[in-house]
C-alpha cells in the first residue's frame, strides 16, 4: 500500500509538471466547476474562506470576489507551480483579500472553527485516508459555516478517458489503471457517506450530469497534459507517447467526438 507521504509527493510532482497546460482554454472546466462550487455555498460579504487543493484559483478567486474587501480567502495547494499562476491571476484582478500558500492541508495547524466556509474541489480523493481528511476540514468550519467538497461522478471525460487507458494498456500494461482515485466516491451515496463518516452534518449531495465541449481533437490531448493523466504520460518513452497521442486523436476524429461526458458531484455540509 502506498504511504501517505508517497501519495502526496506523487501528486505534487504530477501537478507541478502539469502546470504548463493547467490553465489552457481546453481545461476551462476547472473554472466552470470551481465557480459553481462557490455559487452553491452562497457566501456573504466579510466571510473567511479556506480553499484546499486550490490549484490556480478556480474556486478561490470567485470566493474572494464574493466575500468582498472585508472578507478573506486562504488558498492552499502542494503544487507551487499552480500557486504561482493563482497569485498572478488574482493580482491581475486586483484582489488583495486572497493569499495563496504552499502546504499539506492535513497538517496546516490552523485554528479550529476559524472559517465560515471550507472548500475542496477535485482534491479529496488524492488523500489515502479521506475520512481523516474530511475530519480535518470539518474541524476548521465555524458553527453555522459550510464545508463544500466537489468530486467527479461516474463518467469523467468519456469516451476520451477509456481510449486513453486502452492506448496505455497497449504500450505499457504496467501503467494501466483499472480504477481512478475518485471511483471510491463517484456516486452521491458514497460521497455523502464519506462526509458523514468525517463528522459532517446536514450533508446534501447534488449530481450534475454534463458535457465538456472540444473545439478540436487536440483539445483532448491538452487536457491529458494538463491534469492527472500527466503522471502516466511522463513515464512513457517519446515514441510510445506519440503512439498513444495518435491513437487518441484518431479515435476522436474518426468517431466525430466533439464533447466529453463530465459528471460532477457537489457535497455541501453545514455545521450546527
Amino acid at each position: 500500500m502506498v504511504s501517505r507521504e508517497e501519495a502526496l509527493e506523487k501528486t505534487k510532482t504530477i501537478f507541478n509538471t502539469a502546470s504548463d497546460y493547467f490553465d489552457a482554454p481546453a481545461l476551462s472546466f476547472w473554472n466552470r466547476f470551481g465557480r459553481k462550487t462557490i455559487e452553491r455555498i452562497s457566501l456573504n460579504k466579510g466571510n473567511f474562506v479556506l480553499d484546499v487543493c486550490c490549484g490556480t484559483g478556480a474556486s478561490a478567486i470567485p470566493a474572494a470576489v464574493s466575500v468582498g474587501s472585508n472578507g478573506r480567502v486562504l488558498g492552499i495547494d502542494i503544487a507551487e507551480s499552480l500557486l504561482e499562476l493563482a497569485r498572478h491571476k488574482s493580482q491581475l484582478q486586483g484582489l488583495d483579500n486572497i493569499e495563496f500558500r504552499s502546504g499539506d492541508f492535513e497538517n496546516l495547524g490552523l485554528t479550529s472553527s476559524s472559517f465560515d466556509a471550507v472548500v475542496c474541489v477535485f482534491g479529496i480523493f488524492f488523500v489515502p485516508d479521506m475520512v481523516a481528511a474530511v475530519q480535518e476540514l470539518w474541524r476548521m468550519v465555524r458553527p453555522g459555516g459550510k464545508l463544500a467538497i466537489t468530486s467527479w461522478g461516474k463518467k469523467v471525460f468519456e469516451p476520451g478517458n477509456q481510449i486513453f487507458w486502452d492506448a496505455i494498456k497497449t504500450e505499457r500494461p504496467d501503467l494501466y489503471r483499472s480504477f481512478t482515485p475518485w471511483d471510491r466516491i463517484a456516486d452521491p451515496a458514497s460521497l455523502q457517506a464519506l462526509l458523514e463518516a468525517g463528522g459532517a452534518t446536514q450533508v446534501e449531495v447534488f449530481e450534475e450530469l454534463g458535457t465538456h465541449e472540444l473545439t478540436s481533437a487536440e483539445d483532448w490531448w491538452t487536457i491529458v497534459l494538463g491534469g492527472g493523466f500527466r503522471g502516466t504520460i511522463d513515464q512513457l518513452e517519446p515514441t510510445a507517447r506519440e503512439r498513444v497521442r495518435q491513437a487518441n486523436l484518431e479515435y476522436l476524429r474518426t468517431n466525430n467526438v466533439h464533447s466529453l461526458s463530465v459528471d460532477v458531484l457537489y457535497a455541501i455540509a453545514q455545521k450546527l
